[in-house]
This record gives C-alpha cells, sequence and structure tokens, in this order.
C-alpha cells in the first residue's frame, strides 16, 4: 500500500534500523522501545491487521513467530524469556495498521498486560 509507513520500511523508503530480512519478512528495532529488547516483526506483504488474514496466510505467521523467537535468542533472551506481542484493531491498540509483532525482553513483564 502507498501509505503504509511498513510497507515504506520494506521497500526502504523509509529509514530502519533492520535486523533481519528474507523474501517473506522484515524485522526492525522499535522506534519507541517498550523493553531494552524491543523489535518488530514484520511480513513483507501487507496485510492489514490480523483479522484481514487469510487461511492461505497461515505459514506467513507461523514464520514471523518463528523469526522473533529466533531473534530474541541471538540476543541472550531464549532461556530468560521474551514476550511477542500483536494487536488487531485500535481498541487493542494496533496503530500501524501492517501485521506486526512486537518482540519484547530485557525485563520482566507482569499480567495482565493490558
Amino acid at each position: 500500500m502507498s501509505d503504509c509507513l511498513f510497507c515504506k520500511i520494506c521497500e526502504g523508503k523509509i529509514p530502519a534500523t533492520i535486523t533481519y530480512r528474507d523474501d517473506d519478512v522484515v524485522a526492525f528495532q522499535d522506534i519507541g522501545p517498550k523493553a531494552p529488547f524491543h523489535q518488530l516483526v514484520i511480513p513483507t506483504r501487507h496485510i492489514a491487521s490480523l483479522t484481514q488474514a487469510k487461511p492461505e496466510d497461515a505459514a506467513l505467521l507461523g514464520k514471523l513467530m518463528l523469526v522473533a523467537s529466533k531473534l530474541a535468542g541471538e540476543a541472550g533472551h531464549g532461556n530468560s524469556g521474551f514476550r511477542v506481542v500483536m494487536n488487531a484493531g485500535p481498541d487493542a491498540g494496533q496503530t500501524v495498521f501492517h501485521v506486526h509483532l512486537h518482540v519484547l525482553a530485557g525485563r520482566s513483564f507482569g499480567w495482565p498486560p493490558g
């Protein structure tokens, strides 16, 4: 989408600190981190929200989770723990309408999260 912030990051039109990239997935550091380790993992193909995902997106959504785990592990958080969050819709806190995972680590997290 021409006006999607995350699509522009995938296309290199907006700078970001990219930490992972392949044909399907891009990961980058969050510009407003909520934890010492806070990265976003997104599909390169635009899907506005989890509510827009289709059955054929299952493998891609699973790949996002695997990349999230890989990044947290490589940063040393595999054993101590990390949190993966996906907001779906405005009431859940989604502000950029391109599917994305928040991968957070480096501190203790409370429950419930919201």
